[in-house]
């Protein structure tokens, strides 16, 4: 007989896969993304279930711990206070005007919304400039990276259009039960099989005349990071044969340091992330209106996600315009 094991027990250590891809359909059938890896747990203990990932469902590593510049003062909660209750007035203004707007010409009605965005970002003590030319009429796909919820108001000012969000949205006080009003295209990002489904509702809606609005990056981004523009989106463009118009946004202090106070990202709470904003000093949003892509300069969605992505990083010599 052999001597009995002294000593602690072995344990086996735990691996747990990390997802570096998705499933996309494609033109030609599904596409698997990046494959599967696998990677050791740093300690023998039983590992976190791995996150859903989707085509929808991308992540940033912007936290708004060790990303977000903070504006905390109490010198300036007086003026905050201020332009928080300014804000919540105008949008509560906004919702109940909504039907009685919606019965307005489309030009009157366009109108009437640009001016409510511009001076909802205005309460919040932002200032903004646009630079680029107005936005083309009919059907159009508006993309921009994505940074805070100031991009929404920001990217209506441009041209009143359908959002496209994520279903958690509906489930927000006040903006939710807006959002859903103002027509907003929801989508269930864990699920990649909705996703056809999502892309031909884009393209319907394209198709009659709407501007749909898409942040390309599925997650929002700080500001001196950023993501690259998934391919998805692009397709319903192509299926309507719409142009699609890139949006840069960035938010810089008065000095034109960039600032990632407006930042709406990680584990951050929609009231943080406002009461930031409100509370900032000189805060000013750039809003650039870049070269339309008209349709059939890419016959495919990889180009054209390229396309206006890369568009993001253009320099001109724009007419600006400051609100």
């Amino acid at each position: 007989m052999s001597a009995p094991r002294t000593g602690a027990p072995r344990l086996s250590v735990i691996r747990r896969p990390r997802f570096g891809g998705a499933a996309l359909p494609g033109r030609r059938g599904v596409v698997l993304a990046d494959s599967a890896t696998v990677s050791p747990a740093p300690r023998p203990v039983a590992a976190r279930p791995a996150p859903p990932t989707s085509a929808w469902l991308p992540t940033a590593p912007c936290s708004p711990h060790s990303c977000v510049d903070s504006t905390a003062s109490w010198a300036a909660v007086p003026r905050a206070t201020a332009r928080l209750v300014s804000v919540l007035v105008l949008v509560l203004v906004g919702v109940a005007l909504t039907p009685l707007v919606g019965r307005l010409r489309a030009r009157t009605r366009d109108r009437w919304i640009r001016r409510w965005c511009r001076s909802v970002v205005s309460a919040a003590g932002v200032r903004v400039r646009f630079t680029g030319a107005a936005a083309p009429t009919g059907g159009l796909l508006i993309v921009a990276n994505h940074i805070s919820w100031l991009d929404i108001p920001l990217l209506a000012a441009v041209r009143p259009a359908r959002m496209l969000a994520k279903t958690e949205v509906r489930g927000w006080p006040v903006a939710g039960p807006l959002a859903a009003r103002g027509g907003t295209l929801f989508i269930e990002r864990d699920r990649l099989r909705a996703l056809p489904g999502t892309v031909g509702r884009i393209a319907d809606a394209l198709r009659d005349g709407a501007a749909v609005v898409a942040f390309p990056e599925g997650s929002t981004w700080c500001g001196r990071a950023q993501g690259h523009f998934r391919r998805a989106v692009f397709q319903a463009a192509l299926d309507a044969d719409v142009p699609v118009q890139p949006v840069r946004i960035h938010y810089r202090l008065a000095d034109g340091t960039a600032s990632t106070a407006p930042a709406f990202v990680g584990s951050d709470s929609l009231l943080a992330s406002v009461w930031r904003v409100v509370s900032a000093d000189a805060l000013v949003a750039e809003v650039q209106v870049l070269p339309v892509l008209a349709p059939g300069d890419h016959t495919d969605r990889r180009g054209l996600a390229r396309a206006a992505q890369g568009g993001r990083h253009a320099q001109g010599d724009p007419h600006i315009m400051c609100a």
